[in-house]
């Protein structure tokens, strides 16, 4: 028999700590040259490679540099927003600790990963992680080590053998001593919790599916002014570059590095109100959330279990019930419902020594029992605890408790039966009821959610008696139904308000029927069963107590109880969603007004009414500086947020051509009143195209009117400082031909003007659906 491990005491674990470091390894980082490399490798940077030939094969040597910096300049910008991102996941990995159960100076506590050592003792329970590599002493695991050897089936280890660091704890418990930390464990690492955050999302890629509409757009235009200029026999020297340059112009270069920088703002917003982000794509899919499928235990309620009351069976007493209940607990799980039995069971004097221990059968999800072997006597005595169902399926001659445990759950309460003797032969001790009453925010939470159109279903393991009870004290609405009925089929998942009896894969296949039935699905999880559906829902939700796959599954992980931090969550994606959809209205609504502005100057006039020179500046005042959207001050909607293509590319071909209007008449303005020179009208079409473009920004970021919000500070400050800029190169005539200062202040003047004009039609144009719903 081997000697039962003591632990540490807390100063020799961190003396050991300081002598070997931290349990974790160095994170690998991609070095900044081989970053920036990345960034010029693409069909963006290659449509920008492609002009900068193109540019010097015609000799036009300062235009192809321009559009070298530009390129550049794109690069370093989206490697400082992505780095920005990293920093922020990398601060909220901080607080993403992994605890682990661990023996010091006598007693089992939580304790961080990082500051495991060499000798610890430690306690690995079904959904951890394995936090080091750990010689077992006893009990029993099976763990999932595919990712570390490559293995396809989780592998059984008991005592003598060796769980490695990043292991999966699928089933059973065992504690063992930790070997190796750090780098020095046998795999080189440790677990990870958090998926790199990957900024790919429906969301980005709706925008990216936008923009090839308006590159299909140009396309044409392209076309036709390629055959207008054969017909009037411009040169080529001069149309091509132009005609590339318009191209260019429609592509939204600063899209990755403004959408990175919206979302990590977005996750350092969230990590300030107790959300972490493990993937910053997850913000903004909480934007469309509409069905919420929540956990009982920890969740709606506070998870503060005790003992309410006992229900013995004769012959047996309340402190027999008691007494076997604790047998069949274990402190070093600090599960709530041991820990609340092992309370229960020290405050009433209660010894639970009947024995030695042979063989430990943790609660297991599937079968809803745990089971301890004592030896007592030389004879083998079998303890269930567990559902009722479940343990009385256990008996040979189960007694009628079933008029007991409906009046107990019908209080709320969670009622465990407890049933003893050899293998064969067991018979029933009586019943525990636990009582963990709803959380004093939880009624407020739900109602908080339905008002922002969340539905909230209670899905749990209870009976349906329990589930109705709690159910109807949070506010929950719709009719109960076990997870048995629905898998008959029955009226479907959408009919149902609580879930009652649910298996883990309930909740997976739970997730999937929302979604077949047009759902945007958030679930709550904590445990390692819970992984499939996590992963399934559009937003994985791993609640305070989860372990560690949970987490390593969810998209967020709440850091305090509750779901309260989910209103939080919802509102930051919603508020991160109209900022995008700022910035996809202004493209298209840019897109349109100078690809038709200025295809249809050429043709009107037979001259081009603009430099590729001046068009490549244009994408340094309008892409780049509308990057300052992300930081934007908006609201958010009270309803979920679904994108809708077409409503938002017809009320952006509506603004468009209102603001084309405005651009011909300025252009005609110019040339036929004010008499000014083909080099001077470049320079006007210019300012008019850059302060329509700040204009547009200011015109659509409120959906009603203008004036009914206030912008963020940096947003003013970069069209502040746009405006100025352009309009001191005009004035001085610095890459363009110079204009006078009352030519630039009456058209900035009237550019104002008629943008707060057109914001009349535009509440209007936008009642109409704004691509959003």
């Amino acid at each position: 028999m081997v000697a039962e491990p003591r632990g540490l005491t807390s100063d020799e674990a961190a003396r050991r700590l300081a002598a070997v470091g931290p349990n974790a390894v160095p994170e690998q980082r991609r070095h900044l040259l081989l970053s920036l490399a990345a960034k010029l490798w693409g069909p963006v940077p290659w449509m920008l490679e492609a002009t900068v030939a193109l540019e010097l094969a015609l000799g036009r040597r300062l235009e192809a540099a321009i559009v070298a910096v530009l390129l550049v300049f794109n690069a370093v910008m989206s490697g400082i927003q992505e780095r920005r991102a990293r920093s922020a996941v990398a601060l909220l990995r901080q607080r993403l600790v992994v605890q682990v159960r661990a023996l010091r100076d006598g007693q089992w506590s939580l304790v961080p990963a990082e500051t495991i050592v060499p000798g610890d003792v430690v306690h690995l329970r079904m959904g951890d992680i394995v936090p080091a590599d750990v010689g077992l002493v006893d009990g029993q695991v099976l763990v999932d080590q595919s990712a570390l050897t490559g293995e396809s089936l989780p592998v059984d280890l008991r005592g003598g053998a060796t769980a490695y660091a990043g292991a999966q704890v699928k089933r059973g418990e065992a504690s063992g001593e930790v070997t190796a930390t750090g780098q020095r464990t046998f795999f080189g690492r440790t677990a990870e919790l958090v998926q790199s955050a990957r900024t790919a999302s429906h969301l980005q890629s709706l925008i990216v599916s936008i923009v090839t509409y308006l590159v299909a757009m140009d396309v044409v235009l392209i076309a036709a002014l390629l055959g207008y200029a054969v017909f009037a026999g411009l040169p080529y020297s001069e149309t091509l570059p132009f005609a590339l340059i318009l191209l260019v112009a429609s592509v939204p270069v600063a899209l990755p590095a403004t959408f990175t920088l919206a979302t990590a703002l977005g996750g350092v917003e969230l990590a300030r109100r107790g959300v972490l982000v493990t993937r910053l794509s997850a913000i903004e899919e909480a934007a469309a959330m509409d069905v919420l499928c929540s956990d009982k235990t920890g969740t709606i309620t506070e998870n503060r279990l005790r003992v309410a009351a006992v229900r013995p069976r004769a012959p047996f007493s309340e402190l027999d019930v008691l007494r076997f209940a604790a047998q069949a607990s274990d402190e070093a799980t600090q599960d709530p419902i041991d820990l609340a039995i092992l309370s229960q069971a020290r405050e009433r004097g209660v010894a639970t020594a009947m024995g030695r221990r042979q063989a430990v059968v943790p609660f297991d999800p599937a079968t809803k029992i745990a089971e301890t072997v004592i030896e007592s006597d030389g004879h083998a005595v079998h303890t269930l605890k567990g559902a009722p169902r479940a343990v009385l399926a256990r008996l040979a001659d189960p007694p009628d408790v079933e008029g007991d445990v409906q009046r107990l759950g019908a209080e709320g309460y969670r009622v465990l039966a407890v049933a003893t003797g050899s293998r064969d032969r067991l018979q029933l001790v009586g019943l525990v009821a636990l009582h963990d009453p709803p959380r004093g925010d939880s009624r407020a939470l739900i109602a908080g959610l339905a008002d922002m159109g969340v539905r909230v279903l209670l899905v749990t393991g209870d009976s349906l008696a329990t589930a109705r009870t709690v159910a109807a004290q949070v506010g929950i609405d719709g009719p109960a139904c076990s997870a048995q009925d629905l898998r008959r089929g029955g009226a479907g998942a959408t009919a149902y308000g609580v879930f009652a009896e649910v298996l883990p894969e309930d909740k997976f296949n739970l997730v999937r029927a929302l979604q077949e039935a047009g759902h945007i699905v958030g679930m709550t999880g904590d445990g390692v069963n819970d992984a499939p559906a996590l992963t399934q829902s559009e937003v994985g939700i791993a609640v305070a107590n989860a372990t560690d796959v949970a987490k390593a599954s969810a998209s967020l992980v709440l850091t305090t109880p509750g779901l309260t931090d989910m209103l939080a969550a919802i509102e930051t994606s919603r508020r991160i969603y109209q900022r995008m959809l700022t910035y996809t209205l202004n493209k298209i609504i840019k897109t349109v007004e100078i690809a038709f502005f200025l295809t249809l100057g050429v043709i009107a006039t037979g001259t081009f009414i603009i430099t590729p020179l001046l068009v490549l500046l244009l994408l340094f005042t309008n892409d780049f500086v509308t990057m300052s959207i992300a930081t934007d001050h908006v609201s958010f909607s009270r309803r979920p947020d679904r994108w809708r293509i077409r409503p938002l590319m017809e009320n952006g071909l509506i603004l468009a051509s209102f603001i084309l209007l405005l651009s011909l008449a300025v252009f005609f303005v110019g040339r036929d009143a004010l008499h000014l020179s083909l080099p001077h009208l470049h320079t006007l079409v210019f300012l008019t195209l850059v302060f329509t473009g700040q204009g547009t920004v200011y015109l659509i970021r409120e959906r009603g009117h203008l004036w009914q919000s206030r912008p963020s500070r940096w947003m003013v400050i970069s069209s502040v400082a746009d405006i100025v800029i352009v309009s001191l190169l005009a004035i001085r005539g610095v890459l363009m031909a110079p204009l006078p200062l009352e030519v630039v202040a009456a058209l900035l003047a009237t550019v104002l003007v008629y943008l707060v004009l057109l914001d009349l039609l535009k509440v209007a144009i936008l009642r109409r659906g704004s691509g959003a719903r």
